[in-house]
C-alpha cells in the first residue's frame, strides 16, 4: 500500500498539501506556525492548534495547495 505524505488527519480533518500547487507566499508558516512548520519533518502538525483554526489558515493558502475536509459533520 502507497502512503501520501502530503495527506495529514487530526481525526476531525484531513488537511492535505500539493507542491506543485503552492507558490510559497508562507502565510501558513508565517500566520499560524504551531501547525505549519519550516524545517520539520512532518511540516504539518494538525495537533498544534484548534481544528477552526486550522480550517480558518487552510481557507487563506492563495494558490489552493492546502485543502481540507471535515472527517465527521463536528468540528470543536
Amino acid at each position: 500500500m502507497e502512503t501520501n505524505h502530503n495527506v495529514f488527519s487530526n481525526g476531525k480533518i484531513t488537511v492535505t498539501y500539493e507542491p506543485s500547487c503552492c507558490i510559497n507566499a508562507e502565510l501558513c508558516a508565517n500566520q499560524l506556525s504551531e501547525v505549519f512548520r519550516h524545517s520539520v519533518i512532518p511540516w504539518i502538525n494538525l495537533e498544534g492548534a484548534k481544528t477552526k483554526k486550522i480550517i480558518k489558515q487552510v481557507k487563506r493558502c492563495p494558490s489552493g495547495a492546502l485543502q481540507y475536509y471535515l472527517n465527521s459533520k463536528e468540528v470543536a
